[in-house]
């Protein structure tokens, strides 16, 4: 089922469902060459809301093509969990500490929002984030710490060693209370004030009952060994977007840590990478975000070189029918985010996903987003990007009851179940693997 629009954007839609294809030629290409050589990471970038944030259909995504195309790694992660919202389910963060945080959905403040759409802030130190990798196939050889300004905020550690100081305490013994005793005399026994039993003891006051014991802190000393763990610093290199460390081994588990110089710590994204070539697909997304949201922070088209990108995807529309936007200011903040990513020396193809099949929350029909996927459709060949048509591949307007009887939409009409998304996620992966053999067997 087509969107109505002209029959030359339909001619369009190459065999296997994406639109403009020719315009992911020389991305292609790339892949092409590595799996000649098998040399290089091909950096995939999604960017979204919140169908983007759980990762669900983008870690089915990044599943598919990893198998086919090689895993290099688990790509950009970020704390969700420290800033109170849900996240990946492949990596775990915990913190002895609380952090600060603040999403580009709010309006707009001068917090250090950048790359994850959301920022995470201390004003001291004292704390330790520790990251655990739950699955096994994204264990990594090396983690990059992004921060604004790449400023050198944090350390990292894999482990704390045990230091043990000798010291001497007074010795505590027990005494059981004679007939007749005063408190007075055991403090002269023991060579002690009063004070010090009524302290020990936490008496009120100097009435004692024979029969009862008491705690004597008396002036012996005895020796004592003080423990204290610290965690270990490794050695952190540094370049133009990132402070990063390489490890051999594969790890599962690393530790974040104050740098001792910050007085600040602000983390922007966590980039995890194996030492093998292939795919890293990496996923942002924040919940109830719009395009607009996107652009009222330059720091996030001033990091988002960090992650190298060689092709954008973007999922976002949502909430901007939500807002009952009409389609033209929806292209119209597509535009700009294309432009600021651009303004930043990145040059890489984009596809633009169409929004998925919703409800308005009276419970009728979403046409914005119907009226979004035509536009975009509309818009891609002027504006040199590839579309491909989630809107349309989930039965758009008539589709949306299937949806439901088939447990892929949420109760909400909005969001989508976890099977929905894998299925979001192999459907557009199928159509991205044909699309690179149609442009195999043609090269």
């Amino acid at each position: 089922m087509i969107h109505k629009v002209d029959k030359a954007a339909v001619d369009s839609f190459s065999e296997d469902r994406i639109y403009n294809a020719k315009v992911l030629e020389r991305f292609f290409l790339k892949l092409k060459e590595n799996e000649s050589h098998s040399s290089q990471k091909i950096n995939m970038v999604h960017i979204g809301d919140s169908h983007i944030q759980s990762d669900l259909m983008t870690n089915e995504i990044r599943k598919n093509l990893q198998q086919k195309l090689g895993n290099a790694g688990r790509g950009l992660v970020f704390p969700y969990q420290l800033a109170k919202t849900n996240g990946s389910y492949n990596e775990r963060f915990y913190s002895n500490r609380s952090w600060e945080s603040y999403r580009n959905i709010h309006p707009f403040k001068s917090h250090p929002v950048g790359l994850s759409g959301i920022a995470l802030w201390r004003d001291n130190d004292g704390f330790a984030i520790e990251l655990n990798i739950k699955d096994a196939d994204y264990k990594f050889n090396s983690i990059r710490i992004i921060t604004p300004q790449n400023q050198n905020m944090f350390d990292l550690a894999l482990s704390s060693q045990t230091k043990t100081i000798q010291s001497t305490e007074r010795k505590i013994i027990t005494y059981k209370i004679k007939k007749g005793e005063a408190i007075s005399t055991i403090a002269d026994k023991y060579h002690i004030s009063i004070a010090d039993i009524k302290r020990e003891n936490h008496l009120k006051s100097n009435n004692i009952r024979a029969g009862r014991t008491l705690k004597i802190l008396t002036n012996e000393t005895r020796p004592k060994n003080i423990t204290s763990s610290e965690f270990v610093p490794l050695n952190i290199e540094s370049d133009s977007f990132s402070h990063y460390y390489h490890s051999e081994k594969a790890l599962d588990k690393i530790f974040l840590i104050p740098n001792k110089e910050a007085s600040k710590y602000e983390l922007n994204g966590i980039v995890l990478e194996k030492d093998n070539p292939g795919v890293l697909y990496n996923s942002i997304g924040v919940n109830g975000a719009k395009f607009s949201d996107y652009n009222k922070y330059p720091l996030f088209f001033v990091q988002l070189k960090a992650l190298h990108p060689d092709l954008l995807i973007f999922s976002l529309g949502t909430n901007e029918s939500y807002d009952h936007m009409e389609a033209s200011a929806y292209i119209a903040e597509l535009r700009q985010f294309i432009k600021n990513i651009k303004d930043q020396n990145i040059d890489a193809p984009i596809i633009v996903m169409t929004p998925p099949p919703s409800l308005l929350k009276g419970r009728r029909p979403n046409v914005y987003v119907q009226d979004y996927a035509k536009h975009i459709i509309e818009t891609a060949k002027t504006d040199g990007f590839a579309v491909w048509d989630l809107y349309d591949e989930f039965g758009g307007m008539d589709g949306i009851r299937n949806l439901k009887s088939s447990g892929l939409i949420g109760p909400d009409w909005v969001h989508y179940s976890k099977k929905g998304y894998e299925k979001q996620g192999d459907l557009f992966s199928e159509a991205f693997l044909k699309a690179y053999d149609n442009f195999k067997l043609q090269n």
